[in-house]
């Protein structure tokens, strides 16, 4: 017979003071719980300090407020003891690195949250019935090797960092880690930990993005080691970040840790996600630690590191770089007279295919004066081996001065641009493409006009006019 202890009763036993009516406060006694017994908490749970004993029998707890196990405090989980989170508004779950067997959470009208810099650790089953779990960026919930996930699904999941632990990941199976990842890799780890990060909104953190500005969904999973082989990533709605057309997604990989605009690496074709939201990559033989997905029309970027145009008289000489290389087929340099619509030039340059040994090329375009505009604008296409297309920034040749008398640098710029050969005093102005002025500055004695670029101001192509003179300014 299962035994249901009240809280005035546990309060008499263990002579300990309650902080209002309806909590219970542990200041240095021990509670046990034994034989199937079951403590109700209408209010919070805190173990101050002392020991809070639940490892004899499958015993219940029920707490209806926060759950707060101080640093320095003992919880004891046992084998089969169950806590359950079922408070009407939102609570704290403040574990300090303890380790619960299973966690039930019942909170339909509220959050349970794990606050700043406090770690939990599941060894059994995480059981969600109502309510979302939160975790603070610096915190995270942990699936010990063995725990299960049950209940997940849209508007009740684990928002934050979710990892899973599993102890042994043979070769040539698919191992199932509970937090929506699963991997068949080629050679067998140990001791793997896969880190969820999801719904938290921060890039690079939770969701990837590129130079350009597109993005992935709102769930990256990292792993403690690298790792080589299949993996198969799944998502709710929730973090679809706005993203379309889950006909055409695409995983995503990368070996180090996130940094915007660059280093993410398409490990799988454009693929149907729509009704099933699970993508299926495979990380090379590199390995790789990270992973996310996003759609074909908003591709996260190549590994291209560098990538610029040189004038050398007549000639323009193109180099660029890239850190890695997967199914590469080749590179397509592409001109425009107008930064709207661009041709290729010459022939394609071969790509690697797939490499992580850095990559230098180099092409020449004879053709600089034949375009007769005052500048010429180039890019890179990189074209996969399945026939995906990517497209590098842009950058620009200025044939300026002799036409018009005035310069403007750095061109492409990210903050703010100079412009020289003017009249002083002369107004300078800057438009977007719809004609919208964007900025504008007066120029000096030495007929100099510095624009200071507004923050946040879109990628593109401006024009930027001094008197009845006008040149062509590209952001990034």
């Amino acid at each position: 017979m299962k035994h249901v202890f009240s809280l005035g009763w546990l309060l008499a036993v263990a002579a300990l003071p309650a902080a209002r009516a309806q909590d219970l406060v542990n200041n240095g006694a021990t509670i046990s719980l034994s034989g199937g017994a079951a403590l109700s908490v209408s209010g919070a749970l805190q173990n101050a300090s002392g020991t809070l004993d639940l490892s004899s029998g499958p015993n219940e707890v029920y707490v209806g407020g926060n759950l707060l196990n101080a640093s320095g405090a003992t919880l004891t989980p046992g084998t089969a003891s169950t806590v359950t989170l079922n408070g009407p508004a939102a609570q704290q779950l403040s574990l300090n690195g303890a380790q619960l067997r299973n966690l039930t959470v019942s909170n339909p009208g509220g959050t349970v949250s794990l606050p700043a810099n406090s770690n939990a650790d599941i060894a059994g089953t995480l059981t969600l019935s109502g309510g979302m779990v939160t975790t603070d960026p610096s915190s995270t919930l942990r699936l010990l090797d063995g725990a299960t996930l049950v209940g997940e699904q849209s508007g009740r999941y684990v928002k934050g960092n979710l990892a899973a632990v599993r102890n042994s990941v043979p070769a040539g199976m698919a191992t199932v880690f509970p937090n929506s990842f699963t991997i068949t890799p080629t050679t067998a780890t140990t001791s793997l930990t896969v880190t969820r990060r999801a719904g938290l909104t921060l890039s690079q953190v939770s969701y990837g993005t590129s130079a350009s500005g597109n993005r992935g969904i709102d769930r990256i999973w990292s792993t403690s080691a690298p790792v080589k082989g299949t993996v198969q990533l799944s998502w709710l709605i929730d973090n679809d970040l706005g993203l379309s057309n889950f006909a055409q997604s695409q995983v995503w990989g990368r070996a180090a840790a996130p940094v915007a605009g660059s280093g993410w690496a398409r490990i799988s074709p454009a693929q149907n996600a729509a009704g099933t939201r699970t993508a299926t990559g495979t990380a090379p033989a590199s390995g790789l630690s990270f992973f996310t997905v996003s759609t074909a029309d908003s591709p996260l970027p190549v590994t291209l590191v560098d990538f610029g145009a040189r004038r050398e008289g007549s000639l323009v000489r193109l180099s660029w770089r890239t850190a890695q290389e997967l199914n590469n087929d080749y590179f397509v340099v592409e001109v425009s007279p107008d930064g709207w619509a661009f041709r290729p030039v010459g022939s394609p340059v071969p790509g690697q295919g797939t490499t992580n040994t850095p990559t230098d090329y180099a092409f020449t375009d004879p053709n600089l004066l034949t375009y007769a505009t005052a500048l010429v604008y180039y890019r890179l296409r990189q074209v996969d081996t399945d026939g995906t297309a990517s497209y590098s920034p842009v950058r620009t040749i200025a044939l300026t001065a002799a036409a018009t008398g005035l310069a403007l640098y750095p061109n492409p710029a990210s903050t703010g641009a100079t412009l020289t050969g003017t009249r002083p005093g002369t107004v300078v102005q800057m438009y977007d493409a719809l004609g919208r002025a964007v900025t504008a500055a007066t120029a000096d004695a030495t007929g100099t006009a510095t624009l200071a670029l507004p923050f946040g101001l879109a990628t593109g192509v401006y024009v930027v006019r001094a008197g009845d003179k006008a040149l062509r300014l590209t952001v990034e």
